[in-house]
């Protein structure tokens, strides 16, 4: 298992642009309903459709993964009046598209709202084995994950990676504080977890 108290920069620019448009507005973004993952399908679901389903994304960008050029679309919404998981935090949720030549390569979802929050216990983790944990067990450990990846998301062209995200942002007067969690859970085709790699940053 690899984990990490870094931070990585591109997911904590995003939520700390989230959180300073926050302050400025109040609000930031479009609400939206988490999809349902089983119309979300990998490999086949194309930009144009996601497009098409949920409007333009609040914003767009893109990265190296694995030696691809991977374009991302990320639908974010974040409200002071939200009831949030953590007292303090304001509450915000996210739902990020990865493509690659316009394909769906990998999605995730993140919420400190407390309806439909994506926390997750960080304890358990050391628990998930390589070579021996089965993704089954994985999910009976950790909970269903917030999403999907496959290659060139994920090393292997072959395996399937598991994400639990989590973040939040604290803003106190010209101060903003920025947590995030990303555990990626890769699983072979016989369904063997093959990586596990848990990045943690900032202060809960």
């Amino acid at each position: 298992m690899r984990s990490s108290n870094g931070s990585r920069r591109g997911d904590r620019l995003r939520w700390m642009a989230l959180g300073l448009a926050v302050l400025a507005a109040g609000c930031a973004g479009t609400d939206f309903t988490r999809p349902a993952p089983e119309t979300l399908v990998l490999g086949k679901t194309t930009y144009a459709e996601i497009n098409a389903r949920y409007g333009s994304p609040y914003r767009e960008g893109s990265l190296l993964k694995n030696d691809k050029n991977v374009r991302q679309a990320t639908y974010a919404y974040a409200a002071t009046g939200g009831e949030p998981l953590v007292s303090g935090v304001t509450a915000a949720r996210a739902m990020t598209f990865s493509f690659l030549d316009q394909v769906l390569v990998g999605h995730e979802f993140t919420s400190s709202f407390k309806s439909d929050h994506t926390d997750f216990d960080t304890a358990r983790v050391p628990q998930i084995k390589k070579g021996e944990t089965t993704r089954a067990q994985v999910i009976a450990l950790m909970g269903p994950p917030a999403g999907l990846w496959i290659h060139p998301m994920v090393k292997s062209q072959d395996d399937q990676g598991l994400v639990w995200i989590y973040g939040q942002t604290r803003a106190s007067g010209f101060s903003i504080s920025v947590h995030q969690k990303v555990l990626v859970v890769a699983v072979s085709p016989t369904g063997v977890v093959t990586e596990v790699d848990l990045t943690v940053s900032g202060e809960r």
